[in-house]
Parts: C-alpha cells; sequence; structure tokens
C-alpha cells in the first residue's frame, strides 16, 4: 500500500475518531448534575419574570406601577407573551448566563487536570489541539443550549400566563406572530453568539490551573470584573473593546428597520476574542507539562 492510500484512508478513522470524542464530550457534560442545575436556573429566570409580572398586573396595571422603568421589552409582555423570550434574554444575559458558560469553560481542562483523567484524553489519536478544539466546541454547544433553555422556557410561561398574537416592535410598526417568532429565534442565536468570546476566555483560564474551581472562580471573577469596568462612565473609550459592551444590541433585531451596526459590532467583537483567547489558549496548553 502506497503512503498516500494509507493517508486516505487514515482520514475517515481519523474524522470518526473525533466526532466520537465531541460526542463523548457532550454526553459527559450534559450529564453532570452540576449543567443540569445552570440550565434549570435559566430555566427558572423567565418563570419568576412571569409569574412577577402577572401578579404585578393582577389588577390591570402596566408592570412597574406605570413609573416605565425596566427594560424596553418588560412593559409589552401582558400585551404579548412573546415579549417575555425577549425579557428572559435581557434579565439572563448580563450576569446568569456568562456566569454558566464560564463555569463550563472553567472547569473544561482544569476540571480534567484536577479528576487525573486528562493524560488519558491525551493518547493517540486525539493530541492536544483536538481535543482543545473539542472542548471549546462543546462549550459553544453549551452557549447555544443555554440561550434556547431560557427562551423555551420564557415561550411556555409567556403563551401560558399572557395572550399571543401580533407584535408592535420598538420602532412602533406591527408584525405578524409568525415574523415575531422568526426574529425571537434570531435573537436567540445572536445571544449565544455574545458567549463565544467568554467560551474562549474561559478556556484559556482553565489552561493555566490544575483546579477546576480555581478556574471557574477567576472566570467568574472576569466576568465580574469586565461588566463593572462597563459601567464607568470615565473609561468611555475603553469599553467599546469589552466583550460585554454590545451584548444588549439584540434588541435591534425588535426594531423597524433592524438595526444592524452594533449587532455586526458585537459579532466582530466576539470573534476577535474568540481568536486571541483561543489561540492563547492553544499556545498554553501544547506547551503545557501534562502530570494529571
Amino acid at each position: 500500500m502506497s503512503r498516500a492510500e494509507v493517508v486516505e484512508s487514515a482520514r475517515p478513522v481519523s474524522r470518526l475518531w473525533t466526532f466520537g470524542l465531541l460526542r463523548n464530550e457532550l454526553v459527559t457534560t450534559f450529564r453532570r448534575r452540576r449543567t443540569l442545575a445552570l440550565l434549570a436556573v435559566l430555566a427558572g429566570v423567565p418563570i419568576l419574570v412571569g409569574i412577577a409580572v402577572r401578579i404585578e398586573t393582577g389588577d390591570g396595571s402596566s408592570p412597574g406601577g406605570g413609573g416605565g422603568g425596566g427594560p424596553a421589552f418588560i412593559a409589552q409582555i401582558t400585551n404579548n407573551g412573546l415579549f417575555l423570550v425577549f425579557t428572559g434574554l435581557a434579565a439572563t444575559l448580563p450576569f446568569f448566563l456568562p456566569m454558566a458558560v464560564g463555569v463550563v469553560a472553567g472547569d473544561a481542562i482544569a476540571g480534567e487536570a484536577h479528576s487525573g483523567t486528562l493524560r488519558y484524553l491525551l493518547v493517540a489519536p486525539a493530541g492536544r489541539s483536538r481535543l482543545l478544539l473539542t472542548k471549546y466546541a462543546t462549550v459553544v454547544v453549551f452557549c447555544l443550549a443555554a440561550t434556547l433553555m431560557v427562551a423555551v422556557s420564557a415561550l411556555a410561561v409567556g403563551a401560558l400566563l399572557f395572550p399571543l398574537g401580533d407584535l408592535t416592535t420598538l420602532s412602533g410598526t406591527r408584525i405578524g406572530f409568525a415574523e415575531g417568532l422568526g426574529r425571537a429565534l434570531l435573537i436567540a442565536l445572536a445571544v449565544a453568539a455574545s458567549l463565544i468570546g467568554v467560551a474562549a476566555l474561559g478556556l484559556f483560564v482553565s489552561t493555566l490551573t490544575g483546579s477546576g474551581i480555581a478556574a471557574m472562580a477567576t472566570t467568574v471573577g472576569l466576568l465580574i470584573t469586565v461588566q463593572i469596568l462597563d459601567q464607568i462612565p470615565q473609561l468611555h473609550a475603553l469599553q467599546p473593546y469589552l466583550f460585554s459592551h454590545y451584548w444588549l444590541s439584540f434588541a435591534d433585531l425588535m426594531r423597524e428597520p433592524v438595526y444592524w451596526g452594533d449587532l455586526v459590532k458585537n459579532l466582530g467583537l466576539q470573534t476577535l476574542y474568540a481568536a486571541v483567547f483561543g489561540s492563547a489558549a492553544w499556545a498554553r496548553f501544547t506547551a503545557k507539562d501534562i502530570t494529571a
């Protein structure tokens, strides 16, 4: 058998191994009690918001007592339960969603090292680069799953507690329920994409330590620090470069016409963070001495 034939026959095996490794990582991640608990907490946020709005508006008043406070979506929930999806995502994105992603990403490599299974994962034909890429893909899938968990929970509660129908956009125009549902899906995808930078950051931190708890705590601490920096007026020149700065730009998908400027900036910024911290994680992990 020639060398070319050997290479060609090895490729299907390599692909099968990669898919098998990814499948095992996904099953392991989503079977963990910690992951299930995080998803349950995320699903519970829109439930609590929906019940609170229902109780507060039981006498016919508007949310917030008519004071006009709160997110732009929350005043519309009583008119259309689909707005609970947007409100739930707006409520979870600043802290709950990135915290959950930070926990999963921070534990990706450090947790394996702490449990003593990292060396066994690196046996041929896995390799460090392939394992790292598989870990990152698993965290990205969790980003999507966590976001959809919030959206589906909010849609179910919104349909149960409030009427559904045509929507009034933030620009004051009317769109059909089917189009509104489509925009809700786009918003969920935009929110999930907003978390890929956090996923790469958490994965990089996870390569720096052999303690899963330390990696998770450090990642969550960095998230809180960045959120604080994004609220300090004196740092306005720095804030457009913080990964959280354009997170709430998904609201522009509920305008007519859609404002794409901040949405594109957010996607570009998240891609940049994913590239920078993904490369840093690869450089660290491929040169790291694995002793556990």
